[in-house]
């Protein structure tokens, strides 16, 4: 648990809703594992997760949509009538963009897309920590206090195109990322040795990017054996002809 100067940081209370048990189970073991978190019960319905928040008071509400008596964000308006202040993050699958902006204008702390690896949920909490640190911490006295209190702090973003089976959405935010700002192509094992992951990995994201039309593939030829491919992302991809000797496809 994270510590400071006086001691013990107070932990951060968090109630699981969800209807199926066993994944349930599954991610109050996730949130367990992440420093100064602590489970305090969970929920599989709209009207247990009321209750819950009523009886245990939590300072976050992990947040399944599809319940079986109600879609999750309607339970929003009513922890908020009923004057609780819990922070609430959504974990769902609900893919829909009108279910991502109705979130977003109830004012959810994040949105992560089932199904996710440890390292997703974990990621998000201590963001969400760090920001709830800086809220309980921060004496406001002008503009430039507020600007710190906010910065980083972006809303949840709509769901993009779904991974394939076994990709992590934290590397494949990496991958994308160090593309991004390659100046000029990266092969595989180029942007294996940016990032840390394996060449086997790296080129595996790297054609997923492609598939999903995210990022342009050029072949690289005048090397023994087969010619390399190298990749560059749209958003940085240059108009006209490829570098010489590269051949896009």
């Amino acid at each position: 648990m994270t510590t400071t100067a006086a001691g013990p940081a107070q932990p951060i209370d968090t109630l699981v809703v969800d209807d199926d048990f066993m994944v349930a189970r599954v991610h109050r073991a996730f949130v367990e594992r992440v420093d100064a978190f602590r489970v305090v019960g969970v929920a599989r319905t709209g009207e247990q997760a009321v209750a819950a928040v009523d009886r245990l008071r939590p300072h976050l509400v992990l947040l399944d949509l599809y319940l079986p008596d109600m879609f999750g964000l309607d339970v929003l308006p009513r922890l908020r009538a009923a004057g609780h202040d819990c922070d609430v993050m959504v974990v769902s699958a609900a893919r829909e963009a009108d279910a991502v902006r109705d979130a977003v204008r109830q004012g959810v702390v994040d949105y992560l897309l089932k199904p996710f690896e440890f390292q997703d949920l974990r990621t998000r909490l201590e963001r969400y920590a760090e920001r709830r640190g800086r809220l309980l911490d921060t004496v406001v006295r002008g503009q430039a206090d507020v600007d710190r209190v906010l910065a980083g702090a972006p809303g949840p973003a709509l769901p993009g195109p779904a991974l394939p089976k076994g990709m992590s959405a934290e590397t494949a935010e990496l991958i994308e990322r160090t593309l991004r700002a390659a100046d000029g192509t990266l092969s595989a094992s180029e942007c294996a040795a940016l990032t840390g992951v394996s060449r086997v990995s790296a080129r595996r994201y790297l054609e997923h990017f492609h598939t999903i039309g995210s990022a342009e593939v050029s072949l690289r030829y005048g090397v023994a054996g087969r010619p390399e491919r190298r990749y560059r992302h749209r958003d940085r991809a240059a108009t006209g002809l490829s570098p010489a000797g590269q051949v896009r496809v």
